[in-house]
């Protein structure tokens, strides 16, 4: 089987690879992605996604896609609330209409990036099995199915288990001690009234210590749910998820006493439950510079869920894209401010992103999350009346 040659190969379809991929296109300079999924509709992608101003947003403006993505905003989805866990609203927050930090589903974000590249920029099924150094910055990849190509530029855009990350470093991911079990309900106005009032028009916690129920209202009368809890690894893998109604009933079980809807966003499911074990890298991760090969997004900084990973991928995308284009003839000189920019600015969001898993489900929950929605960061050291 030949091996065949392309300048910038980039290694996951995910939306930090794609708005690579568009932000080079726009600036005249072609790549192909290598997505293992057989296709784009092959699996779910997520929920939703809040994007901001700073980062999210203004790589898509660098991508030229801000009216795609302002056709995808779900209106509202940015009021919030908080409950206790008998049903008790404690903190209540319309969506102001500024769109500041607007809600867009995750598949419809992939949608336009993935429909303002040139047919044939992502190649599918192609699952990397290896990946070696040629030497002079140049690598050969192989796919499952035998097939090889070599680059000019590698980039790991394929996550927190990525397969390009060993060329530059030994970290690993590790278990931070939290898994998130997601369910979803459908139809919810007509067939769960109550939840459906519970969680509101955008996104409702509801919080204790250790554990909480979070849920989002997303386009198509759905709840999103995350069932967050902080337990061992062992403690998870003795839950078989493959069996919907004992998984469940073992997740319900830790939310005895707690108000029926919001219990119903567990128990009531509509879909098998997916636990989502929360790994994270080493705070502040980087490497020594490697010729040719470079990484973006969880590949490079993965860390806790805060709402900041999937603009920080996009950001990291269109950053590479520009300097590249800035160096067209050095791509060593573009890798190299590249990372001189994306160490010290991921590094300064994973503090970030532990303060607000804490914020969820530490001692002070759900008041020091109530205290920073109020933008009061010196005030999160809980409040009375929480039982």
């Amino acid at each position: 089987m030949s091996t065949s040659h392309h300048p910038i190969a980039i290694v996951g379809a995910g939306l930090g690879g794609l708005t690579l991929a568009r932000v080079l296109h726009v600036h005249g300079i072609p790549a192909t992605v290598y997505e293992a999924d057989p296709s784009a509709e092959s699996r779910t992608q997520g929920g939703q996604l809040d994007i901001h101003q700073d980062d999210g947003q203004r790589a898509l403006a660098d991508a030229g896609l801000t009216d795609e993505f302002r056709a995808i905003i779900h209106e509202g989805a940015e009021a919030l609330r908080v409950l206790d866990q008998h049903g008790r609203l404690l903190h209540d927050e319309p969506d102001d209409g500024t769109a500041r930090r607007p809600e867009v589903l995750r598949g419809d974000l992939r949608r336009i990036l993935l429909d303002s590249l040139p047919d044939h920029t992502v190649q599918w099924g192609r699952k990397v099995t290896g990946v070696q150094p040629l030497g002079g910055g140049r690598h050969e990849l192989t796919f499952a199915d035998g097939a090889t190509v070599t680059s000019s530029l590698l980039v790991g855009a394929d996550g927190a288990w990525s397969r390009i990350r060993p060329l530059l470093s030994d970290a690993e991911p590790a278990y931070v001690g939290t898994t998130f079990i997601e369910t979803y309900l459908y139809d919810a106005d007509e067939r769960h009234a109550a939840t459906a009032e519970a969680v509101g028009v955008g996104a409702m916690y509801a919080l204790t210590p250790g554990k909480g129920i979070v849920a989002h209202r997303e386009a198509g009368n759905i709840l999103h749910t995350y069932v967050e809890l902080n337990r061992p690894a062992e403690w998870i893998a003795d839950i078989d998820f493959t069996d919907a109604a004992a998984a469940t009933a073992r997740v319900a079980a830790e939310f005895d006493g707690w108000a029926p809807e919001l219990t119903a966003l567990i128990t009531d499911g509509e879909a098998t439950p997916v636990a989502r074990m929360i790994h994270t890298l080493p705070d502040g991760h980087r490497w020594d510079r490697v010729p040719g090969v470079t990484l973006l997004g969880d590949a490079a900084h993965l860390m806790p869920p805060s709402g900041d990973g999937a603009n920080l991928a996009m950001f990291d995308g269109a950053e590479l894209a520009k300097a590249i284009a800035a160096h067209p003839d050095d791509l060593e000189a573009a890798l190299t401010a590249y990372e001189e920019a994306l160490f010290p600015r991921s590094g300064a969001f994973y503090a970030d992103a532990h303060e607000v898993l804490d914020l969820c489900l530490g001692d002070r929950a759900p008041f020091g999350l109530i205290a920073l929605f109020n933008g009061d960061p010196q005030n999160r050291d809980g409040a009375p009346g929480q039982s």
